[in-house]
């Protein structure tokens, strides 16, 4: 199953930031800080759940305008998502507090435990690399710009398919012996983010479910996968022309070339497929 094992790679979670920490000084002017939760879709037909504990998140303020880089702590609650339950857009709430205004420029979470379950009920538990003791470290760049009164928004996109490697064959889930932790995450200002969303169904306009479309720039590839009312969608897009690509089996490979996302805008992108004639 080749979607399976290219679609293993691709799974994202969303974090997002608002705002920035809290302060003694009354003279200290904050901003608020909103932390959020979404995720790119994963195969439903062998991954049942993608579960992670995260611990403890940190932030630091851009070293840059501080004499020493130190990390403010912006929440200790310890919370389990299952990350499949964070498809196409859906974002839950990781922290909401104020922390002093500037520019911060890197994020670090502490995830204590990672799981996975298939759909026949086995469960990995997997051994979580130094992200429990030292935190995994998730570089923004350009810096997130915190402003007094003002809200503002960072997705980490957690790529839990890159960060969940099967190991054996996985053209079943008992051919599946194992998952190998490696977190990848990726930081993106929502403000500058694009968003690229739409429906899939094909020639007789019959909406299609578990499609695979690919948003490709260059070397970074994006995924997502229809749901059952045939609707995909894929956030934290960065500005850009990009190649679409929507996959099935039965049907044409559908390819679009020059594709523009802008940042901070939604573009819609609907996909109708070709039933194939192998």
């Amino acid at each position: 199953m080749k979607v399976f094992k290219t679609t293993l790679i691709v799974l994202s979670a969303v974090l997002v930031l608002v705002g920035c920490s809290n302060s003694t000084n009354s003279n200290t002017k904050t901003g608020r800080l909103n932390v959020t939760m979404t995720d790119a879709p994963f195969p439903i037909d062998l991954v049942s759940e993608a579960n992670v504990t995260i611990d403890k998140i940190e932030i630091r303020r851009d070293s840059t305008e501080v004499e020493s880089s130190t990390f403010l702590t912006i929440s200790e609650e310890s919370q389990t998502f299952n990350l499949l339950d964070l498809q196409n857009g859906v974002k839950t709430s990781l922290v909401d507090l104020e922390i002093e205004e500037g520019s911060y420029d890197l994020i670090r979470l502490y995830v204590s435990e990672a799981n996975i379950v298939l759909t026949d009920n086995t469960t990995y538990d997997l051994t979580v690399p130094s992200g429990a003791q030292t935190g995994i470290k998730v570089f923004v760049s350009p810096s997130i710009e915190v402003v007094s009164d003002l809200s503002a928004e960072l997705l980490l996109d957690f790529d839990v398919a890159n960060s969940f490697v099967a190991r054996g064959n996985i053209s079943t889930p008992a051919g599946i012996n194992g998952f190998n932790f490696k977190p990848t995450i990726k930081a993106v200002n929502a403000s500058d983010a694009g968003r690229i969303e739409g429906v899939v169904a094909d020639t007789s306009l019959t909406v299609l479910s578990d499609v695979q479309i690919a948003v490709i720039a260059d070397s970074d590839t994006s995924y997502a996968f229809s749901n059952e009312e045939g609707f995909y969608s894929i956030i934290s897009l960065d500005e850009g022309v990009y190649t679409i690509e929507a996959t099935a089996a039965g049907f044409d490979t559908l390819r679009a070339n020059n594709v523009a996302i802008k940042a901070g805008n939604t573009t819609t992108f609907d996909v109708e497929l070709t039933p194939s004639d192998n």
